[in-house]
């Protein structure tokens, strides 16, 4: 089973043409059917840069078609600004209208060589278990080398070291959206693109929603007071309303190269960088059946690795960050 990508690109030419040629070296790539869609412009600006994205795809069209890389690529070229939020809900329901599994990907996430791999097998070992609703190809977490780490924030090293020999992958109820898939049946069955936070909170009492931010650790909930709602935390809940489960791997299959740049955050590498900005693990992942349960200690780890949303500050983004708070404080007396 080669499951088809849906990827999402917007006006980042660099971006794209780099995650397309990671794609294009993936194991099974020439098996996998691709379809990409493009967003419009906002306004003349903006146009200029989507029509770079657009002439970038339709050279790699060319490509494609000369060396057999891809089995198909399909590009779909919206008229007018749809906005990321609609374009990736309605690209992934073009797609699942067609195949049974979707893989995901936006113009600014690099794969491994065995990404695909890895989804695939993820796909066809879990495909009939509906506690299983998402497969990850990020992680937080770098349970090839978080020992060190952990021992210095307090872990017991033995507590670390029962992380690590484990299997090549775990399970949680965080989805990440940074290169992942679902099938069409499960996503069909719960997802749903809420317009209200009274709605997406509907049948959730304080206690849910205290667990899914992991004791305010991470405040994802504050997504739903942004127009439109993002779709990935409509798709959080939906798995934790349905006591759902993400498998995900032990060390990410993907980068972020755009996080300087996106659509709900920017920032800049002079003041913070990411912990978690790893480069993708360069060996495969085999893929087994193992009954789907959470790990406490692994949601443990994820706790400490998301705090300010895994951001660590450079000294001067510390002075700038102190500054900020200060005067903060003193313009609301």
């Amino acid at each position: 089973m080669h499951s088809p990508v849906a990827m999402f690109v917007y006006n980042r030419a660099d971006n794209t043409r780099r995650t397309l040629e990671a794609l294009l070296q993936n194991k099974h790539a020439a098996e996998t059917d691709v379809y990409v869609f493009s967003d419009g412009g906002k306004d003349e600006r903006s146009w200029k840069k989507v029509n770079q994205v657009r002439a970038l795809l339709h050279e790699v069209e060319r490509q494609v078609a000369e060396t057999h890389a891809l089995k198909s690529l399909t590009i779909v070229e919206r008229p007018e600004n749809i906005y990321l939020e609609r374009n990736i809900i309605e690209g992934i329901s073009y797609v699942l209208d067609r195949h049974d599994t979707v893989i995901v990907l936006e113009d600014d996430i690099v794969t491994s060589p065995y990404f695909l791999d890895y989804m695939n097998q993820a796909f066809y070992i879990y495909k009939d278990d509906p506690v299983v609703m998402h497969v990850s190809g990020f992680t937080n977490l770098d349970l090839l080398n978080d020992e060190e780490e952990e021992i210095s924030n307090g872990k017991d090293a033995q507590d670390t070291q029962d992380v690590q020999d484990d299997d090549e992958f775990y399970f949680t109820p965080h989805m990440s959206g940074w290169g992942w898939g679902t099938w069409a049946h499960k996503w069909k069955a719960h997802f749903k693109h809420y317009q209200s936070r009274e709605e997406a909170l509907e049948g959730m009492t304080r206690e849910d929603c205290n667990a899914m931010q992991y004791d305010g650790v991470f405040p994802c909930l504050k997504s739903l007071d942004k127009d439109p709602i993002p779709w990935d935390i409509c798709w959080e809940i939906a798995i934790y309303k349905a006591h759902g489960l993400c498998i995900t791997p032990y060390h990410t299959l993907v980068r972020n190269i755009g996080l300087d740049s996106g659509t709900h955050f920017r920032g800049s590498r002079w003041l913070q960088h990411y912990e978690f900005d790893r480069e993708p693990l360069d060996h495969p992942i085999v893929v087994t059946f193992q009954t789907p349960r959470k790990d406490e200690k692994k949601e443990a780890l994820f706790k400490l690795a998301i705090r300010d949303w895994g951001i660590r500050y450079t000294w001067l983004g510390r002075i700038l960050r102190f500054a900020y708070k200060r005067y903060r404080k003193l313009t609301r007396k």
